[in-house]
């Protein structure tokens, strides 16, 4: 309870410097840009018009949503750093895992705002079901994000390297799936090189998260989602963010602050 009552403050004021930094708006003007932009490419479709337009626009609400979420936790905790905020909470009665947590839990709940919004907007276009499914899936790979983002941000204390490594991170991770099928496919040599970077990419798929698997487009276009997909989403979600909390809190107690 000692620990959970400042987290929970923490939390708090977090979401509040998210409301005046206006935040949530700019995931209302992102939903419409979005918008407008899948409209105008739908016009220049010749076939399936309707799909396209889905299609652009849960895979720009997607980036969008992981753009916004995760320059604002880096750039709020490193405007927070550079201001001596953090050593003025930790000068306080209460234990740095606290703090920690509170971020955690504020940029969590933060999360379900572009998760809610750009769900809701994808059900215009695509079955109730379907939608619910992308948009809990969506939430998830939000918080991996959020998480991992806490994790540069504590952990590099500069922003534009923490943006960089934050972004390599989410390509490399959605990318992934496509890069074993080339590494793995009938198109790939047998050189001693080209078996090396198979090897490589197979050990980043069992470090890294399998976010090719969240938010697919397809659940929305075809109506393949089913809860034991969401499922295995759920695991993954738990576990890299349990993890990369962890790795967060271990390189927090370790500063000098």
């Amino acid at each position: 309870m000692s620990m959970l009552l400042p987290a929970l403050t923490i939390a708090r004021y977090t979401l509040l410097e998210a409301l005046r930094s206006r935040l949530p708006w700019l995931f209302v003007l992102a939903a419409c840009a979005a918008a407008g932009l899948a409209g105008f490419l739908q016009q220049l479709a010749l076939t399936e018009s309707g799909a396209v337009q889905a299609a652009l626009l849960a895979a720009t609400l997607r980036l969008a949503g992981v753009f916004l979420l995760a320059t604002f936790i880096i750039t709020g905790m490193a405007r927070e750093a550079a201001d001596r905020g953090l050593e003025l909470l930790l000068a306080l009665p209460m234990p740095r895992a606290a703090y920690l947590l509170g971020k955690l839990l504020g940029y969590g709940a933060l999360a379900a705002v572009p998760a809610l919004l750009f769900g809701l907007l994808m059900a215009l276009f695509a079955a109730p079901a379907q939608c619910a499914l992308w948009t809990l899936s969506l939430l998830g790979e939000l918080w991996i994000v959020a998480a991992f983002s806490l994790l540069c941000a504590a952990s590099l204390q500069q922003a534009l390297p923490a943006l960089a490594a934050t972004g390599g991170f989410y390509v490399l991770a959605r990318m992934l799936g496509s890069l074993q099928l080339l590494a793995h496919g009938p198109q790939a040599g047998d050189s001693l090189v080209q078996r090396a970077a198979a090897g490589a990419i197979d050990v980043l798929a069992l470090l890294l998260p399998s976010l090719d698997a969240f938010a697919r487009t397809d659940w929305l276009l075809y109506a393949t989602g089913d809860w034991q997909a969401l499922g295995r989403v759920a695991m993954q979600t738990i576990v890299y963010v349990g993890l990369l909390s962890s790795c967060a809190l271990c390189d927090f107690y370790r500063r000098n602050i």
